[in-house]
């Protein structure tokens, strides 16, 4: 809180207006300036020597926490969180050579900085009391670290946080103090605060003004960062230990935020849009030649095919509006078509063995079919009514690929048993199925696969990208945004929903081609609305939700946190759906717009929050105006 000397009686103030002594900061702990910032350079310190301690005598917790001089497991973790700390802090300071580290000037990033160090620190600790029986287990080294990550917590606790105002109209002002007897009240205005931060509007210096060589670098030596960032989490060989990394990426994604450093990174991708769309390519190529491990390439492979079918639901829900529940069901169509094709001894056509391009051509033709033939006589519905008949949709085609076995219906995709053993891709006479060497590097058959479903990512996103900024895309925004103003305004609504469901099915077509190939078969369980795992049409729409409708990158991260997640937390797959439905009822309360926001629907979602400054502009002009009047 902060207080506010009164030498004049209280008087109101317009709405949409504060006190005009109001600071715009204010610290959770009362502590002097200089002993806050004591505090947390202690802290710092303290936590980067208790590192190098050992944290407990025995080596039965996970990462070997018992050797004096060498951090490891959970305590390098928290030995990066204190290093990036203590750099910010200096940088907030105003120390010469870090400031860049804190465009804003403002100590939010240091507090989440810390927060996320304490965290890491304390779950480390606890994890140590209750998986080895008590504190008894700790050396000195954890008890010190512990006090010394508290003592940094507090220190920046201390420090002048920038927060958001409890009440914009004025009424945050509540007088302390007493009536003079022959006077006007003299006492103290105290200006609550809520508890939530507030950066989004500090100023930051303009990225544009660097050299171009130290804009193009920064975009190289972030990709890097991001490449290895994630491999050192895939690489995280127990539970513990993702969870302290999960911890840790957290709050520093949000200091960076804190601090503009985001900002300023949004301003020279957007300057450089080329190039930093080439970097992402080769940061995602570099990931199994860094991350040499078949298992990984696997879910890297699994990432980008569902990464994909959810970029193409994202057109249907994302930006067009519609609501699809049995989107799943083209990947199926897609997937049963390139098996059929493949050369496989179980497919009707068992002599039939199409190319990779023609089969997945033929995968996106018959999805695009039937994308027509459902989307025609139901795209006329809205709303509940469209969200029904889709799910309908997925369960038929289910049901139908379940009973086509030659006893219940026709022979055409063997029923429960599926198409199997469908052979390796070969593009251009490289062989998918096989090893390769590359110098001292072999890529494996995911691997290989991975690369060429990248490939097909690209083309993906390059055809999302133009589509939503065409004159389609437009009219699908206005179809989503206000269907019924957009026909009053010309717009052929059901040829244009025709159109996105059609993309949209052939895109998830072109994905189940690669599917059908990585898995060796295609049966029908996995194309359901819901299971406790992928595919199926929850998680595709879970995805792109979570990532951010709208976006190109979102669907994509989406798919990445869903798959990655539970597989790294084990003790979760016994509860993986209950895990699902709370993230994402947190998702809904907390960030409804999604990780990856587009700006319209960030806008939509925070309207409020949007409209404040110019209602603040409206009551300052509104309490000028009154002032010249009188």
């Amino acid at each position: 809180m902060t207080d506010i000397p009164l030498t004049e009686p209280l008087q109101p103030t317009p709405l949409g207006t504060t006190h005009p002594d109001a600071a715009r900061s204010d610290s959770f702990v009362t502590l002097p300036p200089g002993v806050a910032r004591i505090a947390t350079l202690v802290g710092v310190a303290g936590t980067i020597v208790s590192t190098f301690m050992s944290w407990t005598y025995t080596s039965a917790f996970p990462g070997d926490l018992t050797v004096n001089g060498y951090p490891g497991g959970l305590q390098v973790l928290t030995l990066i969180g204190a290093i990036l700390t203590g750099l910010v802090a200096l940088g907030a300071f105003g120390v010469k050579g870090l400031t860049w580290l804190v465009p804003n000037r403002s100590p939010n990033a240091v507090l989440l900085l810390a927060a996320g160090t304490f965290a890491t620190t304390w779950y480390a600790v606890i994890a140590i009391a209750q998986e080895l029986g008590g504190l008894a287990n700790l050396n000195p080294g954890g008890f010190v670290a512990a006090v010394a990550s508290l003592v940094l917590l507090v220190g920046t606790l201390g420090l002048p946080i920038d927060r958001q105002p409890l009440d914009p109209s004025g009424a945050e002002y509540y007088e302390l103090g007493r009536l003079s007897e022959n006077g006007p009240a003299r006492g103290t205005y105290r200006w609550l605060r809520q508890a939530r931060l507030n950066h989004g509007e500090l100023p930051v210096p303009d990225p544009a003004r660097a050299p171009a060589w130290v804009q193009y670098l920064t975009i190289v030596v972030v990709a890097a960062a991001g490449v290895k960032v994630l491999t050192y989490g895939l690489a995280t060989g127990y539970t513990e230990l993702f969870i302290g990394y999960l911890i840790l990426v957290v709050f520093t994604l949000w200091a960076f935020i804190a601090a503009g450093l985001t900002r300023q990174f949004s301003k020279i991708t957007a300057d450089h849009r080329p190039f930093a769309a080439l970097m992402g390519v080769v940061a995602a190529v570099a990931y199994p030649f860094v991350q040499n491990n078949e298992h990984w390439a696997n879910l890297g492979v699994n990432i980008l095919i569902f990464g994909t079918v959810a970029l193409g639901l994202n057109i249907v829900v994302g930006l067009t509006g519609l609501l699809d529940l049995g989107y799943v069901a083209f990947l199926g169509v897609g997937a049963y078509a390139a098996a059929l094709v493949s050369g496989s001894q179980y497919s009707i056509w068992s002599g039939v063995e199409f190319p990779f391009w023609a089969a997945a051509l033929t995968g996106m033709a018959a999805s695009l079919v039937f994308g027509v033939l459902i989307g025609a006589p139901t795209l006329r519905l809205r709303g509940d009514y469209l969200a029904i008949v889709t799910l309908g949709f997925g369960e038929i085609f289910r049901i139908a690929v379940n009973n086509l076995d030659g006893v219940s219906g026709p022979k055409v995709t063997n029923g429960p048993n599926g198409i199997s053993q469908i052979p390796d891709l070969s593009v251009f006479g490289y062989n998918l199925g096989d090893p390769h060497q590359f110098g001292s590097i072999t890529l494996g058959r995911f691997a290989n696969y991975y690369l060429l479903m990248l490939v097909i990512t690209v083309i993906v996103v390059l055809v999302f990208t133009r589509a939503s900024d065409s004159r389609i895309g437009r009219s699908w925004i206005a179809i989503r945004e206000d269907e019924t103003a957009a026909t009053a305004m010309g717009i052929n609504g059901f040829r244009v929903k025709l159109i996105a469901f059609a993309l949209g099915a052939s895109l998830a077509g072109l994905a189940g081609t690669v599917s059908a190939h990585v898995t060796y078969s295609v049966v029908p369980n996995p194309y359901q609305f819901s299971g406790a795992a992928p595919p199926n049409s929850a998680f595709l729409l879970a995805a792109v939700v979570l990532g951010g409708m709208g976006t190109v990158s979102g669907p994509v991260l989406g798919a990445a946190l869903l798959y990655i997640v539970p597989e790294k937390l084990g003790f979760l797959q016994r509860y993986e759906l209950f895990a699902f439905g709370v993230t994402l009822i947190l998702i809904m309360r907390f960030r409804p717009e999604g990780i990856i926001p587009n700006r319209r629907r960030k806008l939509e979602f925070h309207q409020d929050e949007a409209l404040l400054p110019a209602q603040q502009a409206l009551g300052d002009g509104t309490a000028a105006l009154g002032k010249a009047g009188a």
